[in-house]
């Protein structure tokens, strides 16, 4: 006889459908508790209706198929037998039209065999009891979504805590009521949340198992009855999960594979190469370290500087996390504005949907710092004339600078612009209006300023060189000299 296959439906509590008033059940045999859960509801009059049961159901009969001499033979040994069998679990009897009352040798069978025996008043129907498990499913359905969900919004904010290891397995072992502990790749207890008990020792060979066997989950139940659960982080250094609770509830394995995921990032991050590099490379420049000496770590000697403006008013980190993985690089910067990427140089950025960018020209590590003042103006560029991605220096063709030394450029430069090196903004100003071939309003788009203020700084940089800047000449000497200012 095979063995029943309960439907993966929600589980509702036989104590439930119990205590709906409007109905008026009563359980008149077979064991009491809160132990029987429903998986459905289905009426059958068959005399054998084995084949009709997937498990778990509530079967509903008016006992239309009992013969009058049924309570002197073995007919509701056999009935209830079958019943068991293919795993039904409980039988609701109809009093009435059929019968007046339940039979004896029914009520008897159902103790003899521990199925729950519920007598359905004559006022009951059978639909409005199916229609009641049924609500009772869609409830507790509703509610696994629910705990599930909310428990995906607490790991991932502890994922985000300053301390995110131990926070998700503190948050894991709340949401399951039990223990959750991350062992090492040799087996080791590395972090846990939870009260220990004595299910410690079968996790930990839980989790051996699990590692010899190269699988992915494994699972088991302590003679107490605490469920066991290993899962295999996705980092390749054989980091694992385990968690230990009492009770196993619908949405258990969820939220446990979701707090293995983070779990999974969060350690990859740490125990990688890459990502310990990142964070020599870091704890070095901290340090003092000059950018030459990290370059290194970070996998490369050319970079390029990509400043990012979102389309949409608000950008967030994961938006950010995209543009870095289109770009080809996890050295991002969040600003509220503006983020910022250090790329390496083999890698030539290209325009990133629902992004403006403004790139640097490729530069050494020591030359970061001029690369993301390139970078910002590019951009500003970028934004002015409405183009997805602007580079420094895209024509690439040799000029008359390269003429002139370039210490004898800047000192030249450092002359010419003198009347301007107290003032910042109007060097800027210059510098963009210059750039975009004198346009007030694209000048103002890139300095989001108004065109008034354009005028107005322009005007002032005139008086201050004491300059016409309508002689094509002069804007000539005065852009040879801000880009070696």
């Amino acid at each position: 006889m095979p063995d029943s296959v309960v439907p993966p439906t929600p589980p509702v509590p036989l104590a439930a459908l119990l205590a709906r008033e409007e109905l008026a059940l009563r359980q008149i045999a077979g064991p009491a508790g809160a132990d029987t859960v429903l998986h459905g509801a289905h009426t059958s009059e068959m005399a054998d209706p084995y084949p009709y049961l997937l498990g778990g159901e509530l079967l509903l009969t008016a006992g239309v198929h009992i013969a009058e001499a049924a309570g002197s033979g073995t007919y509701f040994d056999d009935y209830v037998s079958r019943i068991v069998a293919a795993g039904g679990a409980a039988l609701g009897f109809g009093v009435a039209p059929v019968h007046d009352t339940v039979p004896r040798a029914l009520v008897a069978a159902c103790d003899h065999y521990g199925l729950p025996l519920i007598e359905v008043p004559p006022r009951t129907t059978f639909a409005a009891v199916a229609r009641a498990v049924w609500d009772l499913m869609e409830r507790a359905r509703t509610a696994g979504l629910r705990r599930v969900t909310e428990a995906q919004q607490s790991l991932a904010a502890a994922a985000s805590r300053p301390d995110p290891v131990p926070s998700v397995l503190r948050q894991l072992s709340r949401r399951l009521g039990g223990r959750a502990v991350l062992f090492g790749p040799e087996g080791a207890e590395i972090a846990a949340a939870g009260t220990a008990t004595e299910a410690e020792v079968p996790l930990s060979a839980l989790v051996r198992r699990l590692t010899a066997r190269g699988s992915a989950t494994a699972s088991d139940t302590t003679p107490s009855g605490t469920h066991l659960a290993a899962y295999a982080l996705g980092t390749g250094q054989g980091f694992v999960l385990g968690v230990a609770a009492p009770h196993r509830a619908p949405g258990d394995h969820t939220i446990a594979s979701v707090a293995s995921v983070l779990l999974s990032l969060l350690t990859g991050e740490h125990q990688s190469r890459t990502g310990a590099d990142r964070s020599s490379a870091l704890v070095r420049l901290l340090l003092g370290a000059p950018p030459e000496d990290v370059a290194p770590l970070l996998g490369g000697d050319r970079w390029v500087v990509v400043h990012a403006a979102p389309d949409t008013p608000v950008s967030d980190p994961v938006a950010a996390s995209a543009l870095g993985a289109g770009l080809g690089s996890a050295l991002i910067d969040l600003a509220p504005e503006v983020v910022r990427v250090l790329v390496p140089a083999d890698r030539e950025p290209a325009p990133q949907a629902g992004w403006t960018l403004g790139v640097s020209a490729p530069v050494a590590p020591q030359d970061w710092s001029a690369a993301d003042t390139q970078a910002a103006r590019a951009l500003a560029r970028a934004r002015a004339t409405r183009a997805p991605l602007v580079r420094h220096g895209a024509s690439g063709r040799p000029g008359l600078a390269e003429l002139v030394p370039r210490e004898e450029a800047e000192a030249h430069a450092r002359t010419l612009l003198a009347p301007l090196a107290a003032s910042p903004a109007l060097t800027e100003t210059l510098r963009t209006w210059l750039s975009l071939h004198g346009s007030w309003d694209r000048t103002a788009v890139a300095l989001a300023v108004h065109r008034n203020t354009v005028r107005q700084r322009i005007a002032r940089c005139a008086a201050l060189l004491d300059a016409d800047l309508d002689d094509p000449d002069v804007r000539m000497e005065l852009w040879f000299g801000l880009r070696h200012l």
